[in-house]
């Protein structure tokens, strides 16, 4: 595990729970699943795309620590919990990784709390 490398925002959740936002393991890079919190101001918007849009700034920040992008992005995982945030997120979705195009699934179910709309979950591979 010499070469495993860590990240963490300052989320309270990650030290509540004892993970880490993302874990670079050679060239794979693991990003855990992201709620759209402003993390600076520790406040969740109303609107899923918005959350959906938050979600990608903290997931583009964690991956640039561990010298990884969007780009790098080989697999994603969305959890939604209505099936019609679809029509809503997709636009956010399409503007973050158009033309990188990763395998995904969308998954509806229930989050932690009551305000967190979409979670986000990636596996970066970096050449």
């Amino acid at each position: 595990m010499s070469n495993r490398r860590k990240h963490s925002t300052g989320s309270p959740f990650e030290k509540a729970a004892a993970y880490s936002r993302a874990v670079r393991q050679g060239p794979f890079v693991h990003v855990a699943g992201t709620t759209g919190y402003d993390y600076d101001a520790m406040q969740m918007p109303a609107d899923v795309a918005d959350q959906a849009r938050n979600c990608f700034t903290t997931i583009a920040a964690s991956l640039a620590a561990l010298d990884a992008s969007l780009a790098d992005i080989v697999r994603v995982r969305y959890y939604v919990t209505k099936p019609e945030y679809f029509e809503a997120v997709a636009p956010v979705l399409a503007e973050h990784l158009g033309g990188i195009d990763p395998a995904a699934t969308m998954i509806v179910c229930q989050l932690i709390r009551p305000e967190m709309l979409i979670e986000i979950e990636v596996t970066a591979q970096v050449a």
